[in-house]
């Protein structure tokens, strides 16, 4: 019996010990981060909780965070890695398409309808952030740390469409130079306007048609405006998370180890999230009894269908991927090539 109580005692002392050692392994950290969008569902459900709350529970105390979203700050999302190479922000994110114009490297992920399915979309980011990671660290001194979506980016229109071909002769707000030329490679035209100048926009026919993610828009009531939602998605605005890696290097390596990890796992769950928001913005801006997240609309959906899918083939590999490789210098298209262009089926090369 006294064996037996020897065993128990010294078991309950050895977790007893590696709980303290493991609660001593992490100093105590203070932490400050530049977040995306603070008006947007990203931000409130995962980005702040996990910085605020999160890792300060799971650490007992020992990491520490304050998080302040960038549009709070006054800036508008494109200065966020320059500013984290000047040393001047430790921990950021900004939306890889606000940096396009800095290299076109940023837009390689979220080509105009190169992921057609949130599946496809994790896949191709996955691939490619081992090069984002390279070039980051060698040119801006910053570390990699995730990158995630916001829901799906898809088109509405005011007036009947059956499908991509209907975009012809139609003119399309876009949000960015891929989604233009994707549009312009259809037969239609990409117009740029602010997401405020929208809503008026199509209640005027400005445009015909209009591109935004699926539960922002219900958020926005494009649904007043417009009458028609494609299921298709044509970008999902991935947003990359790093840190300067100056300030990362100075961290104890347990802290290192503890936010990797942690930040993975917030990165699968905005993943998660994204797919579910995405589903809810069709969901309410069709009306479906589903709808938790939004407003009950009434909108035609109209989903994906095989001549869809063959002339989205087309414009990916015959303009989009073409026109973007024209513009990605050095060993960009060849780190494309080797990545992103094998989970697409397609190889990347300049006309």
């Amino acid at each position: 019996m006294k064996s037996t109580l020897s065993l128990v005692t010294a078991s309950i002392l050895s977790l007893f010990v590696a709980g303290a050692a493991s609660a001593q392994e992490l100093p105590k950290t203070h932490l400050k981060v530049v977040g995306a969008w603070g008006n947007l569902s990203q931000y409130k459900n995962f980005e702040q909780p996990f910085w605020t709350k999160e890792i300060t529970d799971k650490s007992k105390g020992a990491i520490t965070a304050e998080i302040t979203p960038f549009n709070e700050m006054g800036m508008k999302g494109a200065e966020i890695f320059r500013l984290m190479r000047l040393g001047v922000i430790d921990f950021g994110s900004t939306v890889l398409g606000y940096v396009a114009g800095d290299d076109a490297r940023n837009e390689a992920v979220d080509l105009a309808g190169l992921a057609p399915d949130i599946a496809t979309a994790r896949k191709v980011s996955d691939a490619y952030k081992p090069v984002y990671d390279k070039f980051y660290g060698e040119k801006f001194g910053i570390k990699v740390l995730g990158i995630w979506p916001y829901p799906a980016q898809v088109i509405y229109c005011n007036g009947e469409v059956k499908g991509l071909a209907d975009l012809k002769g139609k003119k399309v707000r876009t949000g960015n130079r891929t989604l233009a030329e994707f549009v312009e490679a259809l037969g239609g035209t990409g117009v740029t306007m602010t997401f405020s100048e929208v809503v008026p926009a199509l209640q005027n026919k400005v445009v015909d048609c209009a591109i935004t993610g699926t539960l922002s828009g219900n958020s926005a009531k494009w649904y007043e405006v417009s009458t028609h939602i494609l299921e298709l998605p044509v970008g999902w605005s991935q947003v990359m998370f790093g840190v300067n890696q100056k300030r990362w290097n100075s961290l104890d390596p347990n802290v290192r180890t503890f936010l990797e990890k942690e930040i993975a796992g917030l990165e699968d769950r905005i993943w998660k999230g994204a797919d579910e928001e995405t589903q809810q913005g069709f969901d309410c801006n069709t009306g479906k009894d589903s709808c938790k997240l939004g407003t009950k609309a009434n909108m035609t959906f109209v989903p994906i269908n095989n001549a869809d899918r063959t002339l989205l083939k087309k414009v990916l590999s015959e303009t989009v991927v073409p026109k973007w490789a024209e513009r990605c210098s050095g060993d960009c298209v060849a780190n494309w090539n080797a990545t992103v262009g094998k989970i697409v089926d397609i190889q990347a090369k300049a006309n």
